[in-house]
């Protein structure tokens, strides 16, 4: 029986990747996004939804599993970022990054959790970041820690019902926004997307079942 996935923030680099991986695996791959949808995207998708909004998300969770008759697993890719200092930043920057990382994760995990059986899993996009904090990283880095800690909470909460809660740390993706961005860096030490969803879909699949409320950082470059 083929293994059916949603995933969250779908349409992006490395929503795109995660997507690719799972059905080259041989699973069948529904996303949730705000953006819409991609002409080129084969699949069923719940497009202009924002995943802030716990309605509109439960709502598409249940049209997504009625079509596909069930699900096994679930990938948070959806969030943002901003570099910001403290001194010169604005709090509702730190409200927004909440709102984006943190908020959404949690609302797409509540959303799917009724239709998880013994044996699915999760797997939240956190950073590493979040650790050993740079100057103009604060706001995204907390977000970020949320994440983490959304996923430790909530794998002790499910341990004894079968279902797995991981999180992947990356450290830069090498994504075209981030090449636009950071030009003169060395792209080389940069995680790449068609990597980083090698390991997701391993997080997802019956090969990690002795793996939950695991933080695995993912990094070239140290």
């Amino acid at each position: 029986m083929q293994a059916k996935f949603i995933v969250t923030g779908g349409f992006g680099a490395l929503g795109h990747a995660v997507c690719a991986e799972l059905k080259e695996r041989g699973g069948i791959v529904a996303v949730i996004d705000i953006a819409p949808r991609p002409a080129a995207f084969d699949g069923i998708v719940a497009a202009g939804v924002d995943l802030a909004d716990e309605a509109a998300v439960d709502a598409a969770f249940a049209d997504i599993v009625q079509q596909l008759g069930g699900v096994d697993g679930l990938v948070n890719v959806a969030g943002g970022f901003l570099w910001e200092t403290v001194a010169d930043g604005s709090v509702e920057s730190w409200d927004r990054m909440y709102r984006m990382n943190v908020r959404t994760a949690a609302i797409s995990c509540r959303s799917a959790l009724p239709h998880l059986t013994a044996g699915g899993a999760i797997v939240n996009v956190g950073a590493a970041a979040a650790a050993n904090v740079a100057t103009g990283m604060a706001p995204y880095a907390a977000s970020k820690a949320g994440v983490m800690a959304l996923t430790e909470g909530l794998a002790d909460e499910l341990k004894g019902k079968g279902i797995r809660v991981n999180c992947v740390l990356p450290t830069i993706i090498d994504t075209p926004i981030n090449r636009k961005d950071m030009p003169e860096a060395d792209f080389s030490t940069w995680v790449r997307p068609e990597s980083a969803a090698k390991v997701i879909a391993f997080l997802l699949s019956p090969d990690a079942a002795p793996v939950t409320g695991a933080g695995i950082r993912l990094s070239l470059g140290g």
